[in-house]
């Protein structure tokens, strides 16, 4: 820093053009160190270059790179050791790119199931979210290149999202919208992070020092930069302060200006300059690796198959692995009469998947020929190339695949099964905008009552970007494939396991309900003009549909296979993690107890017998993969910091393990629990200290507490001499109601002197 002017360093605090970081050349400087120039580019599921000028909405073409599914699609896969090959890919085709940071991963929650951009994000789970998050994170910064986690913080949908304040209580707050970014944080170490466009609780999260200085930096260790999203500063001096470093993108030189005329005028210290502009050339030098990181090059002699460097085939080939397994079962069972004849042909009892390729199968609705694979808005990419359905289809069962137009919906009773493909176009999700319903399109709903009249041996392939209404289509569906979003290779993936190439292995990372109704958010989505009221509290999701007892179309956590699995009885164990943290161990043998080698994702719930705050029913701490062959059995294990186990209490402003007895339940999904063990943990000793603001009963749980009460009133006896507490307490429906009163007002409705009141606090803190 000592080598820059005030001017160059406020220049290095906003962009130098819409995609890259501005340049300070070394001859314009003391010391003769310049600051290299690098691009920043949009990519959560794809490198988004634009070979010139720049939009933030997708609108200009960009450089062809692989799309890999959305996090909607891979975020099913619950595989986070797949989620960080795709992050290394990402990474490789930004080096063939010149990008050193790229924009993603994005891991808000999904609050609502109608928020426009809910493809982009993982879950609405937060151990999901940070765990595929910190996933892509290393994954991405394997390479050199650098990550951009977004979009922080409670960017939770699109109406007003530029200035709608997200009114959340900081409970809420800390156990849901900002856990995950604490994990990517505190375990991946991201380059950068985002900040969002809304406001938190009435403060522009651009200026918001609580959220970017005390929390992120202070209380989480964060080192790296802090961005903008493109355009969501609101007063740039109070962003600086608040520990906004780079603002995105560049304003040529005029919010420069306004931080220079600050420190001139005294009302900003030259110090916050410092620190941003040492942490935008930290960003540029902590990059530079990665231009050594040159990707491999494909072998194919095709020059169609090698774009600036990077494994177009390879990649494409992670792309459809990726894509196969962020599908999700939904339902899969017989069609209750024979299908086919002579070899291949399908009994009556048998469950319609895996499709033989004997069957002759009618293919409907366009999504079959030209998928949706990907989500709009900034996230768009422009692919390498796309797969489809119906192509995939014929490679493998050739001829006895049929592609009906709508029109001719009623020949798909010439065919044995009928295949419809069904979804959102679009235009009804985006960036930039919320659903206004969860509906899937009237017009594909009628066509698939048509098909269903002609042939009732029908398989539904679902894809969308947020959570449809299958009111009409689980009825007449013998099967359901829910592809969500599945990046440039679904096609061949929604083929393989269709034909049982792939067993499915996806499980839904939202529930689906049956009603709209029925969801968290419904009477506060989106709000009221300016502001949104998180009234859901930390019951966002699963947690809501419990603490309820709402019945559910599919759980949280829910997926079939073409397997099945078998659970032990698990057991826990106390151990501590390589930090030297405290863990739970949870172990279960898993056994697969069918006829294929397929794969179980195991989740661990966590609940607590009795607890002194509201909390979930349950709720999820951990989970794994594991891969088994037909008939094999092995032994899950679940590491669960307890740390998953505290809730945040108000009243101490800090997390607290609460001591108790917590039940950890195996489960394969939410409501699917196989197996539970309780094991006791001691709480952390954090004891709230009494005030006059405390309660008589708050007083009576310390263990001096009665003695303190007691004492206190004992020069206040009644005529008989006895103490009118002990009088008091020896009627339980009276004492009942003195129990909530605060002690401050119980001093003063029974006269008692400060000095009184005082002892009897002091005495009862000392417990």
């Amino acid at each position: 820093m000592a080598g820059l002017s005030l001017e160059q360093k406020a220049s290095l605090l906003s962009g130098g053009d819409f995609w890259h970081t501005k340049e300070i050349d070394p001859a314009d400087t003391t010391g003769g160190l310049g600051v290299e120039s690098i691009m920043l580019t949009d990519g959560p599921n794809g490198i988004r270059k634009q070979p010139s000028g720049g939009d933030a909405l997708g609108l200009g073409k960009s450089l062809p790179s692989t799309c890999f599914p959305p996090a909607v699609g891979i975020g099913a896969s619950w595989d986070v050791d797949l989620i960080e090959r795709i992050g290394s890919a990402l990474g490789h085709e930004a080096i063939a790119e010149n990008v050193r940071v790229v924009l993603g991963p994005g891991i808000n929650i999904k609050r609502s199931l109608l928020c426009g951009r809910n493809f982009e994000y993982y879950s609405e789970d937060p151990v999901i979210a940070g765990r595929a998050g910190a996933a892509m994170v290393r994954g991405l910064q394997s390479t050199g290149v650098g990550s951009c986690a977004k979009h922080f913080a409670a960017n939770n949908q699109e109406t007003d999202r530029l200035r709608v304040s997200a009114d959340v209580d900081e409970r809420p707050l800390r156990e849901i919208y900002l856990r995950a970014f604490e994990h990517i944080v505190t375990t991946a170490s991201p380059t950068a992070l985002m900040c969002s466009y809304n406001r938190i609780n009435g403060v522009y999260s651009s200026e918001n020092h609580w959220l970017l200085t005390e929390v992120l930096s202070d209380e989480w260790g964060f080192r790296g930069l802090v961005m903008s999203d493109w355009g969501a500063v609101n007063v740039r001096v109070k962003g600086v302060t608040a520990g906004l470093d780079l603002e995105m993108p560049g304003t040529d030189g005029r919010t420069n200006e306004q931080i220079v005329a600050a420190v001139n005028n005294g009302t900003l210290d030259e110090k916050y300059v410092d620190a941003s502009a040492r942490r935008v050339v930290e960003l540029v030098a902590a990059t530079a690796g990665s231009r050594d990181n040159a990707p491999a090059t494909s072998t194919s002699s095709d020059p169609d198959e090698v774009v600036k460097g990077f494994d177009v085939r390879a990649h494409h080939a992670l792309a459809r692995e990726a894509a196969s397994r962020s599908i999700v079962l939904l339902k899969n069972t017989p069609a209750g009469r024979q299908l086919g004849t002579g070899p291949g042909h399908r009994g009556a009892d048998r469950n319609i998947l895996p499709l033989s390729t004997h069957l002759s199968v009618a293919v409907v609705g366009r999504f079959a020929r030209d998928p949706r694979y990907q989500g709009a808005g900034s996230s768009q990419v422009n692919p390498t190339q796309v797969d489809n359905a119906f192509d995939a289809m014929t490679v493998v069962a050739g001829n006895k695949v049929t592609f009906l137009e709508d029109a001719d919906a009623a020949q798909a009773g010439d065919h044995d099964v009928a295949v419809v493909f069904l979804g959102l176009p679009p235009e009804l999700e985006s960036e930039g905008y919320d659903r206004d319903g969860w509906e899937i399109p009237d017009d594909q709903l009628d066509l698939l009552d048509r098909v269903h009249d002609a042939n009732d041996a029908i398989v539904v392939v679902l894809s969308h970007g947020g959570v449809v209404d299958l009111g009409r289509v689980e009825p007449l569906a013998t099967a359901i494939l829910d592809g969500s979003l599945l990046g440039q290779a679904g096609g061949t993936a929604t083929s393989d396991v269709l034909y049982g190439g792939t067993n499915p292995s996806g499980r839904l990372t939202e529930t689906i309900p049956l009603r709209l109704e029925d969801s968290p958010a419904f009477l506060n989505f989106p709000g009221d003009p300016g502001h949104t009221r998180y009234g859901e509290g930390i019951y966002v999701g699963y947690r809501w549909y419990d603490a309820r007892d709402l019945a559910v179309r599919y759980p949280f956590g829910h997926g079939l296979s073409y397997t099945t699995f078998g659970y032990g009885s698990p057991s826990a164990s106390k151990g501590k993690d390589s930090k030297g943290k405290d863990t739970i161990r949870v172990e279960v043998e898993v056994t697969n107890t069918g006829d294929l080698r397929g794969r179980e994702v195991v989740q661990v719930y966590a609940s607590i017998a009795k607890s002194e705050v509201a909390r979930p029913v349950r709720w999820l701490v951990g989970f794994t993969v594991v891969d088994i062959e037909a008939g094999g059995s092995t032994t899950a294990t679940v590491e669960i910091p307890t740390t998953e186990l505290a809730y945040w209490d108000r009243r101490t402003d800090s997390w607290v393990l609460e001591g108790g007895d917590y039940t950890f339940a195996a489960a394969s999904s939410s409501r699917d629990l196989r197996g539970e063990v309780t094991v006791h943990i001691d709480g952390d000793d954090t004891a709230v200290p009494i005030t006059k603001e405390s309660t008589v009963a708050e007083l009576l749980a310390r263990p001096k507490g009665r003695d303190a009460l007691m004492s206190a009133f004992s020069d206040k006896g009644s005529d008989n001499g006895s103490n009118p507490v002990a009088s008091l307490m020896q009627n339980e429906s009276e004492f009942k109601m003195v129990e909530s009163v605060p002690l401050g007002r119980v001093a003063s409705m029974a006269q008692l002197s400060d000095d009184a009141l005082n002892t009897m606090i002091s005495t009862a803190n000392e417990s």
